[in-house]
């Protein structure tokens, strides 16, 4: 029973530990993109944009 413990807590690390590098990765992503290649001067991670970009999508 402890082994199918830690086989299963294994399990749920490595899935978080993906999740993390995940979101860790699309975060660079979007400062490579938007700062360096679109010239976005480092808005990408303000409200304001964020909200523009969820209101061009739902026709808000």
């Amino acid at each position: 029973m402890s082994e199918n413990l830690k086989y299963l807590g294994r399990q749920i690390g490595l899935v978080l530990l993906v999740l993390l590098v995940a979101v860790i990765l699309f975060f660079v992503a979007l400062m490579i993109g938007y700062n360096i290649i679109g010239n976005g001067k480092g808005s990408v991670f303000s409200p304001e944009t964020w909200q523009e970009l969820i209101g061009k999508f739902t026709g808000n």
